[in-house]
């Protein structure tokens, strides 16, 4: 990862976190006393109406939870010449924990957390604020957005109602709760630093990031906990900071709750995240291309290329397009343009304002799904191995070095096909039966869900160039 100043992302890997506000009770409408408005304040009126974080803290603490994992490591198998010359020095299995915060969001037991926070884990405990502990189940984990959601067999538990983090300022006040150090019911507070933040962290093929930006102390075990406003609402899901040393050094990231209350509602219906796509390669506008294109201002999202059978070719959307708004909110970053996609599911229609040869057009797009139509994403369309062998799509580097914008690569092989014509780790593929290929998904589709396989053209990991072809 490159390294900005000697500073490294570190995100809360080993910390199991969600952090919840409790049932805001019955006050006023705000639940906060005003002072009157004034033209003018003095020093001393500032220092005697500072802003009350009390009634935020005291709603919030009772919701956010102590998440621990358990993850069996090293469960390798004997090597007898290893053993012949020095013994048994295997692997022994080994029992890793990890720890970090969650946040319920319902009274029956649904609670939020990082995808990162419980991945691989072998078994995950949820400790309430009451110090009761509850065994919890993965209903569902989506590593493009870093949020996982978690059941517990209990009721009546204190949660925290969802806020709206599209109306966050710059310069408002959040408080993080979580279990830093697995210090529980920790209480921090800060102000939004900045909005729509992309740092490269999240996996998956269709990764979405436009953190928020705070300065509210985070440090490990503070993973998956919740980021509130002044009254007690939920705006975001704490997940990262920046730091030279893994310590907090100034500045901590929260995923938006839009984003969150999305991915949630979506794991609760269908088990799956139901992720609408445009169909494009994009980029944010730079200078050099606002010059090339005669843009009044370096805003927007390039189209650098545009999928086959995807939503935005099927609407007449170009490579060289600049997209300024998306259902009439503008999109003047890659990440603006991720977090109103993303709010969307396949089949829903969008208007798509872009600027071409110095005109500002408008188009109705059909959204589609990973794998081409509008239907209902399911656990088959989500699976990423095709004839035994585990496919991810190639990264920005690795099809900038290949001078393509498709492919998949091969990164475990078990047995089937694939394993079969000597196919191994590391091969490149760019195309199954004639049909270029950018995931697994367009792989089983292009095989008639794994029943044809007449040709396969990639790079071997030694960069030759090796074509596969099958008898009909």
């Amino acid at each position: 990862m490159t390294a900005f100043l000697g500073a490294a992302i570190a995100l809360f890997t080993y910390t199991k976190i969600v952090n919840r506000p409790s049932v805001i009770s019955e006050r006023d409408s705000s639940g906060i006393t005003t002072a009157a408005a004034q033209p003018y304040l003095t020093s001393m009126e500032m220092q005697e109406s500072p802003v009350d974080f009390t009634y935020a803290a005291e709603q919030t603490v009772h919701a956010v939870v102590h998440v621990h994992t358990k993850t069996v490591m090293g469960n390798q198998p004997d090597n007898p010449i290893m053993q012949f010359f020095y013994g048994d020095r295997q692997n022994k299995p080994r029992v890793a924990n990890g720890y970090g915060s969650g946040v319920i969001i319902t009274s029956d037991g649904y609670i939020v957390t990082n995808n990162h926070v419980i991945e691989d884990a072998e078994s995950v405990d949820v400790t309430l604020n009451d110090k009761r502990v509850f065994t919890a189940k993965v209903v569902g984990r989506d590593p493009d957005s870093d949020i996982a959601l978690l059941k517990i067999d209990a009721k009546n538990l204190p949660y925290i109602k969802f806020g709206n983090s599209d109306n966050l300022k710059i310069g408002q006040w959040v408080l993080a709760v979580g279990n830093p150090f697995n210090l529980t019911s920790t209480v921090t507070a800060g102000i939004v630093s900045a909005l729509g933040r992309s740092l490269g962290l999240n996996e998956g093929t269709y990764h979405i990031e436009s953190f928020i930006q705070t300065d509210a102390a985070l440090n490990v075990g503070n993973s998956g906990g919740a980021l509130v406003d002044t009254k007690g609402l939920l705006v975001g899901i704490t997940s990262a900071i920046l730091s030279p040393n893994g310590a907090y050094a100034g500045n901590s990231f929260a995923i938006p709750v839009s984003i969150v209350k999305k991915v949630v509602d979506d794991l609760m219906k269908y088990g799956h995240v139901q992720r609408a796509l445009l169909g494009v390669n994009i980029k944010n506008v730079d200078q050099q291309d606002a010059d090339k294109l005669d843009l009044k201002s370096i805003n927007g999202v390039l189209i650098t290329g545009v999928t086959d059978d995807g939503a935005a070719k099927a609407a007449g959307l170009k490579e060289n397009d600049v997209i300024v708004k998306f259902n009439g909110t503008p999109t003047n970053t890659v990440a603006d343009l991720q977090v109103q996609v993303g709010k969307c599911r396949p089949g829903d229609k969008a208007d798509v304002t872009y600027m071409r040869s110095g005109k500002e057009n408008t188009v109705q797009v059909t959204l589609k799904n990973q794998a081409g139509t509008t239907g209902i994403v399911t656990a088959a369309m989500t699976d990423n191995t095709v004839f035994g062998a585990t496919l991810v799509p190639l990264s920005p580097d690795e099809m900038e070095s290949m001078n393509v914008d498709y492919g998949v690569k091969v990164t475990d092989m078990k047995d089937g096909k694939f394993k079969a014509i000597g196919m191994s780790p590391g091969y490149i593929i760019l195309s199954v039966n004639g049909k270029k290929v950018k995931n697994a998904a367009d792989v089983r589709k292009y095989t008639d869900n794994e029943k044809t396989l007449k040709s396969i053209g990639g790079v071997q990991p030694d960069g030759s160039i090796l074509n596969y072809q099958f008898g009909n």
